[in-house]
Order: structure tokens, then sequence, then C-alpha cells
């Protein structure tokens, strides 16, 4: 994981003309790259507010929102957070990115004194992920780590409810990593609901062979599979278990299988079969916007009619940073100062589309938390797979929309 820049030193921005009250919202957004079908929702929801903006400016301000591509690379962040800050004066940077890109946003961003505010990334990994280095205008809200583990369990126990032993295949860079952690992974709720994690080794991606996994599990007894691969690994992974005569009654899967198959376009489809996953977003989320009471079904629909593609889990977040950002430009006792911006983020709590974002109260300091549901995906009528919510987890208000379906 890129740390980020090295020079911390703090360069003061050029300050904003009085007399024009010009305020700028800039958005680190992957246009090009691995990433840039990911990025649509973001770029989606900077096209349907744009036009609002005169709407959307605290009074006697004008608004303006510019995007810059990330590449879906550090280096492309980077860039493009020094192009929004030095050259267009953002106060405020957006993002929702990878593991390599979002935490380039921000280190940058505190380096260049504006304030940034991201999601899609579990806080912990954000937020320890830095070691001991705090940002100070670095805001975040996602999901936790626990909070997957949480609603995975929900799914493993309604698949399994006398097999206690979970088989994970987590690789081993970030993702498998941050998941093993002893403190911030999954083994303090998989022990606290007596669930035995056998975790033989962390292997490479692009993964070429699960023969250990494969025996681990087997001899282990696991009925149940926990995972970060990429599609193409979990396909290569299913592909070897059939072949050898073994099938887990469920695989519960996170990253790149939180996306329809159209999205992650990573090696088939036959790895997204009944996969359990985190759901954090639907149309059926009893979520609305701050800004205009557009419901999450709304959105959603909006999205596919104007692209013609189904809708994306990170819709809900890529509108709702706008929220975020539009109240601390309202709220702040000076907008066109990144420290005043700070001090709004730290005391908002907002209902938002990504459901109630509450910095007051958050686990750690610049971190709201985002409710997780349980899902699968299920075969569809009309296109490859819907995304089923099962166990409705910590959001309230959320029905189950189907059955779990186990092998």
């Amino acid at each position: 994981m890129d740390a980020g820049p090295t020079a911390r030193s703090e360069a003061p921005l050029p300050r904003i003309d009085a007399g024009r009250s010009v305020l700028t919202i800039g958005v680190v957004v992957a246009r090009s790259g691995r990433l840039s079908s990911l990025g649509d929702p973001l770029d989606f929801a900077l096209a349907e507010l744009t036009p609002h903006l005169h709407r959307l400016a605290p009074r006697g301000t004008r608004l303006r929102i510019v995007g810059r591509d990330s590449k879906s690379t550090a280096d492309g962040a980077r860039q493009a957070v020094t192009e929004l800050v030095r050259d267009e004066r953002a106060r405020i940077v957006l993002t929702l990115a990878g593991t390599q890109v979002l935490p380039v946003v921000a280190d940058t961003c505190d380096s260049l004194g504006s304030v940034c505010v991201s999601s899609t990334f579990p806080w912990q990994v954000y937020y320890y992920g830095r070691g001991d280095r705090p940002l100070k205008r670095a805001f975040h809200f996602c999901w936790g780590l626990d909070d997957i583990a949480e609603v995975f369990a929900d799914l493993w126990e309604r698949a399994a409810p006398d097999g206690p032993a979970v088989g994970c295949l987590w690789n081993d860079g970030p993702q498998g990593n941050w998941s093993r952690h002893h403190v911030h992974g999954f083994a303090p709720v998989a022990q606290g609901r007596g669930h035995r994690l056998v975790d033989p080794t962390g292997y490479h991606e692009p993964a070429t062979d699960f023969a250990t996994h494969l025996r681990a599990f087997r001899d282990s007894g696991a009925e149940l599979v926990t995972s970060a691969a990429t599609t193409r690994d979990l396909t290569l992974f299913r592909s070897r278990a059939t072949e050898c005569g073994w099938h887990p009654r469920l695989i519960t899967c996170s990253r790149w299988l939180a996306y329809p198959p159209t999205a992650t376009c990573s090696g088939g489809e036959a790895g997204q079969d009944n996969v359990g996953t985190l759901v954090y977003w639907t149309p059926v989320h009893p979520y609305w916007s701050s800004l205009d009471g557009t419901t999450a079904a709304e959105l959603a629909d909006a999205y596919t009619q104007r692209t013609g593609r189904p809708w994306l889990q990170p819709l809900g977040l890529a509108y709702a940073l706008f929220e975020v950002a539009v109240h601390a430009l309202r709220t702040a006792d000076d907008p066109t100062d990144p420290d005043a911006l700070a001090k709004a983020l730290h005391r908002t709590d907002i209902q938002t589309m990504a459901g109630r974002l509450d910095w007051t109260s958050g686990p750690v300091p610049g971190v709201a938390v985002v409710p997780l549901a349980g899902g699968q995906w299920q075969v569809a009528t009309g296109h490859a797979y819907d995304l089923a919510v099962i166990a409705p987890g910590s959001v309230e208000g959320l029905r189950p929309t189907a059955d779990l379906v186990v092998c």
C-alpha cells in the first residue's frame, strides 16, 4: 500500500477573492485504468448534481465541482489532488477509490492543506493502515471489517448451523492481511460467535493453484469459505474444488464480489453464482438524499435509465459524498477555510443516501460507520445476477428480499 507523499509541509492555499465567493469541490475519480468501471457512480453523481449547484451553494457564494482522473494509480491520484488543490483551489476533495489510491488522496490532501472526504474502504484499514500518522483534515465513512464478519456470520449460520469451521481464502496482500488481523480483522467476531477460522496461507494474486487451501479445508471439515478474492481467483478456486469433489455449502466474499460481474470484468461470472457478500446500498434501502429528497430507488432507476447499465452499490456512497461536502460548506464558520470545514465535519451527524453518517460518535476520530446487511448473488430474470438481501444486519427498516441458496 502506497503511504502517499513524503513531504508533509503545509503550503498555504491561495485565497479566494471575497468578491467572487467561489467554492470549489474537487473530485478524484477513476476514469481510466483498472478501476474505471467502478468510477462510474461517482462520475454519475457529479453529472447529476452539477446543474443544481446554484441551489446547493451556501448563501452569498457560487459553487463549482471539478473532477480529475486518478488513472487508478497512486501516482495518478497524487497528481489529481495536486491539480485540484493548487490549480483549482479546491478546499474539499472527494473520492471513492481502491487500496492503493484512496490513502494517497487522503495523505496528499492533508499535506497540501485541504479537506478529504472518502469512502469504500473498511475503516480499520483506512485508519490503522497509516500507523501513527493521523490526518488532521481527513474524513471517512464506511463499514468495518468487524461489520463484514458479523453479516458473513449471519449467512454462515443460516447455511450450516452445525458447521463452525470456516475456510479462509485470503491473499497475501492488504485485503488478506487485514482480514486475518488478530485484533482488527475477522477473528474476534468469528470466535465470539463460535466459529473456527482455517487460514492455511496467503496466496499471491493472480492465483495459479489452490491445492494447499483445498486440502486444509477438507481436512478441517469446513463446509464454509470466506474470502476477499477477485472474481477471477474465486472462479479458479471453485473450479479446482469441483475437480477434487469438494463442494462448500456457502462461500462469502467481499471486495470485488460486492459488484456485479459486468462491473468487475475480471474473469467470467462463474465465481459470482450464489456467493454471499456484503450489502451496503440497494434500491430497496430506506434511504434518501438530504439535498433533494431523492430516494435510493429513484437514484438507482435514474442511473440505469441514463447509462443503460445495472445500478452499482457505490452509487449511494458517491451521492452521499456530495451531501457531506455541501453540508460542511453550509455549516462551516468560514467555508473557504479548510480548518473551519474540518471542524464542521467533526460535528456532522446527517441522514444521507448512504444512511445516517455520524462523525460525532464514530469509532475513531474522523470516521463515520455505514451499516451493513448480508446478501447473495442469485440468478435473475433479464440479467445475469440479482443482489438479494438475505440478512438485514444493522440496517434499520431493511427487509429481506430472498432466502439463502446453499449447495
